[in-house]
């Protein structure tokens, strides 16, 4: 996409300061759970750069606004500030936490993913404080926390303070409009047999040779499909037996987890029962066989101390394109110069909770490659971190601004 010489609506996006931001926040590692550190130099950066007000909530997300004179509508734009670990440091040939310029790209942990969008979304929302007296409504924008395990937990608290009418989430899109995602559940399947010595195993009852069959039958299940968003996939992600390890045991329980991208309009009820029916089939062949299926649930600690927790069951969603929050934003970066596409992301985001649970039309707009995040020597081209603050502003001029 040719993004040189963009017209922002507004004001002239500070550069200098936008490649600043990124490279502090790159320098303040983050991991889920540990983001105080990065959620206070948002929470400054902020209030320096003219926001009415900026806090961090008691869960740990930081929020600002910039607010009209006027009465009008909220628009929320959302990047979350954690980001996975650093495993394979050894790997990579930049400081994974040194934010590293190179030949016009900016590399560290969250560089992609999406720490840079998040400082484009401050900047361009900070730059609308020239247009306060012609402005109708608020510019939120929130760095959430504990994204990476939990896709829209956070921001959920944020919206349940603000009551935004619009969202804007952050994650790379290659500067395009997504106007909808595929969401994700997590199944957990657990097989229960009988111990016994394996000398002996006719005496037991092995829950992995169980889960086997069930597995084996779950795979032949047919898959959803939606035109849009593609597939429901159902995908094995591990597998444990227990007592592990196993020395001369046969196992009592096996426990497998089922990765499951959602289509809209998927319920528990209705991703779980086909599995459920394939146990009961099963059962009728052998009344012994006994096996349960749930939706995983998990808990996390923040950085404040509160915990945050429930099902991992992400819902999908899909504006339509007719939708003025697409048609108004694609027409609001199309005069910058830019030509984005409208498409889909093709993993979960936080909009599983702002439009998939609340309900609040949301749209997808951001920085770098969808496939650039959680990889050795992570980075983000500089001029599109750029571009994408001009973009941030024209959307939300063109709510807002009268």
């Amino acid at each position: 996409m040719k993004i040189a010489g963009l017209t922002p609506p507004v004001a002239a996006i500070d550069e200098a300061g936008l490649l600043g931001l990124c490279q502090r926040m790159i320098g303040l590692q983050s991991y889920t759970g540990d983001e105080g550190r990065l959620a206070r130099e948002l929470q400054g950066t902020m209030i320096k750069l003219g926001y009415d007000r900026a806090w961090i909530d008691a869960f740990g997300n930081v929020v600002g606004e910039v607010r009209g004179t006027l009465h009008g509508p909220s628009i929320l734009f959302d990047g979350h500030i954690d980001t996975v670990d650093v495993s394979d440091g050894p790997d990579w040939t930049v400081p994974p936490f040194g934010g590293t310029v190179r030949e016009g790209r900016i590399y560290g942990r969250g560089a992609s993913d999406m720490k840079c969008a998040l400082a484009a979304m401050i900047y361009g929302a900070a730059s609308l404080t020239a247009c306060r007296d012609k402005m109708a409504g608020s510019v939120y924008v929130s760095g959430t926390v504990c994204e990476e395990t939990f896709e829209g937990l956070g921001l959920s608290k944020v919206v349940e303070a603000i009551k935004p009418d619009f969202v804007v989430i952050g994650e790379a899109s290659a500067l395009n409009l997504k106007r909808g995602q595929r969401g994700r559940a997590e199944i957990v399947v657990t097989t229960t047999g009988k111990a016994a010595h394996s000398s002996n195993p006719e005496v037991g009852k092995n829950s992995v040779y169980m889960m086997l069959e069930l597995v084996k039958m779950i795979r032949q299940l047919p898959v959803s499909h939606e035109e849009f968003l593609g597939d429901g996939i159902l995908e094995l992600t591990d597998i444990v037996s227990s007592p592990y390890p196993g020395a001369s045991v046969v196992p009592h329980k096996c426990r497998v987890t089922f990765d499951r991208r959602l289509l809209v309009g998927e319920t528990e009820e209705a991703v779980l029962a086909p599995l459920r029916q394939c146990v009961q089939q099963l059962k009728g062949i052998d009344p012994q066989f006994e096996a349960d299926i749930q939706i995983a649930t998990a808990s996390q600690t923040c950085h404040t101390g509160e915990v945050m927790g429930g099902k991992r069951f992400f819902p999908a969603w899909v504006l339509p394109e007719e939708h003025p929050l697409v048609a108004g934003s694609l027409s609001a970066v199309r005069q910058t110069g830019m030509d984005p596409a409208v498409t889909k992301y093709s993993f979960c985001t936080n909009g599983s909770y702002s439009a998939g649970i609340a309900g609040i039309p949301t749209i997808g707009f951001g920085p770098g490659a969808e496939d650039g995040a959680h990889v050795v020597d992570e980075s983000i081209e500089i001029a599109e971190v750029n571009a994408a603050a001009v973009g941030y502003q024209a959307i939300a001029a063109k709510f807002l601004c009268k």
